[in-house]
């Protein structure tokens, strides 16, 4: 076994809850006793009119884009306890100078009072009536919808003072957002997305930045796999796709760029036993990084679907290719035969090679052009059908903003625990890298369907259309989820899962174009140098 692969051969091969009360009231003035035990100087007739002053004295707070430390120096002058007169004293200090924002050393109490402050049959036996329950509930699922709303908003003014450099006046809307976080219901809506986008930022201005190992990504992988359709759905259209494209050969390569567990490929080795004539034999070279703890285990791998292939009698020989990065990868190491029919696949993977200048060389071009020099039968592409790519910073953080919160909506739809919090941790990973991270170190850089198009076309490929074949599979497995959400489309020969109205993942197929209608303006020129090929064999 050479330094970059292994090989392995095979011979053959919800219900809404009610509070009852009291038919007995007491008088306003043994109610009024009671406040007054808890140490609060207020009447029971005030108190709307006190909750009614804190929640604009929230809102103002809350919007207020300036330095609060003047009106907190002010505040302590007068008794917290007195909240009529407390409230009414910060709303005039509000009203005679300009509004500013909240520092993170100064902490409010909330609008209504403490339940456990007060004795317990003060609110076991003062319950309003069920009409007006759910008009307080009403006004509390109002409340938490304008929080997050004006989440929303700090989010994309804590991005744009961001990309002003302004890190500063960044790192106090995060503040304030971590304190109105609270107040919204973070399991799941936009309180979880923005609890998610808010670490983000906070990591980016406060260098948090963590790098997950290798085995901890193929793990979320994997979670992430079994809550939702997405990864079934690429692994499903390409398979179809590279099953149409091997008909009438008799010996198949493909090579997959993301190996991981091998999940994609036992759909296949079984599809090709089932073939017509008898199956073909199969060699599967998978790419994956290297094992931290120095175990082969791409050959692990490369033995479990050996023995598959070998229980259905189909002829198979796997090659591991460990990389740590997929631009790593050279063509020697692949081992094509030209007697080969081959299939490249590439599961949401080529956009690592991404640049975020569009007129200086990434790693992609160099990649195409060995790609097309292999002259594969076919090439499947499945990338996220989102512009993260974008050289601006808030341009890319507000669609990452909505791309995600339309991904967790989805995955809250179908996904049960545990595996929904690990698939979530799966695309928070994500989330932090379009966010964090710059440079060489940010490589999530997704773009949609249109821009793959015309990459793939200048580099000298041209569309395959999906038949219907992967068009009915795609929409046989959404049948395996309970949510309705979901929804596959055509796009121009191309196949889209998306949730509701929006595509969230996009799939394609290639083949070279003719040599008479391949344009190869701009081509990047790859040259093996056979000698090094010699010393690294």
């Amino acid at each position: 076994m050479g330094p970059y692969g292994s090989t392995v051969c095979s011979g053959v091969s919800s219900s809404a809850s009610s509070s009852s009360s009291s038919s007995v009231t007491k008088p306003p003035a043994e109610i009024d006793g009671y406040l007054a035990d808890a140490g609060y100087k207020v009447r029971s007739s005030d108190l709307r009119h006190v909750a009614q002053r804190l929640e604009r004295l929230e809102t103002v707070m809350v919007n207020s884009p300036n330095d609060l430390s003047q009106l907190a120096s002010d505040a302590v002058l007068y008794n917290p306890s007195d909240l009529a007169t407390w409230v009414d004293s910060l709303l005039s200090e509000f009203n005679h100078q300009p509004l500013i924002s909240l520092p993170s050393d100064l902490d409010f109490p909330d609008a209504i009072i403490n339940p456990t402050d007060l004795p317990n049959d003060t609110w076991t036996e003062h319950l309003p009536p069920p009409q007006q329950q759910q008009q307080q509930l009403t006004v509390v699922t109002a409340m938490e919808e304008d929080s997050g709303i004006r989440l929303v908003h700090l989010l994309v003014t804590c991005a744009e003072s961001i990309q002003r450099g302004d890190l500063a006046l960044a790192g106090s809307l995060i503040e304030n957002m971590q304190t109105l976080l609270a107040r919204v219901n973070t399991s799941c809506g936009i309180g979880k997305v923005a609890g998610y986008f808010i670490d983000a930022l906070s990591r980016r201005i406060f260098s948090h930045q963590s790098v997950a190992s290798a085995h901890e990504n193929e793990l979320l992988y994997h979670y992430f796999y079994e809550a939702c359709p997405y990864l079934k759905f690429a692994h499903f259209t390409a398979n179809q796709a590279i099953l149409e494209a091997f008909q009438g050969h008799d010996c198949v390569h493909v090579i997959d760029f993301n190996l991981m567990h091998g999940l994609q490929w036992p759909a296949l080795i079984q599809a090709l036993a089932l073939r017509p004539g008898g199956p073909p034999l199969l060699r599967l070279t998978g790419i994956g990084p290297p094992s931290p703890d120095g175990r082969d285990s791409l050959r692990e791998i490369g033995l479990r679907l050996a023995e598959l292939a070998r229980s259905v009698n189909v002829r198979f020989a796997f090659r591991g290719v460990a990389a740590s990065r997929l631009e790593d990868v050279k063509p020697w190491m692949l081992q094509v035969s030209p007697k080969e029919a081959v299939a490249v696949n590439s599961i949401m993977q080529l956009h690592r090679l991404l640049g975020s200048d569009p007129n200086r060389n990434s790693p992609i071009e160099m990649m195409l052009g060995w790609i097309r020099n292999l002259n594969p039968k076919i090439v499947t592409v499945v990338e996220q059908e989102a512009d993260h790519n974008k050289t601006g910073f808030l341009d890319r953080f507000t669609e990452a903003l909505y791309y995600y919160s339309t991904m967790f909506d989805s995955l809250e739809a179908c996904a049960m625990q545990p595996e929904k919090a690990l698939a979530e941790m799966y695309i928070q990973r994500e989330i932090c890298n379009v966010v964090c991270c710059e440079g060489a170190a940010r490589v999530e850089r997704h773009e949609p369907l249109g821009k793959w198009r015309a990459r793939l076309g200048q580099a000298g490929f041209r569309p395959l259309h999906l038949g219907s074949n992967a068009f009915k599979q795609a929409s046989m497995l959404l049948t395996l989820f309970s949510a309705e959400g979901y929804r596959v489309e055509e796009n121009d020969g191309c196949l889209t899962l998306g949730w509701h109205s929006r595509p969230l993942i996009a799939a394609s197929a290639w083949q070279v174009m003719p040599t008479a209608e391949a344009t190869t303006a701009n081509q990047p020129v790859v040259v093996i140098n056979q000698n090094n090929n010699a010393n690294h064999v």
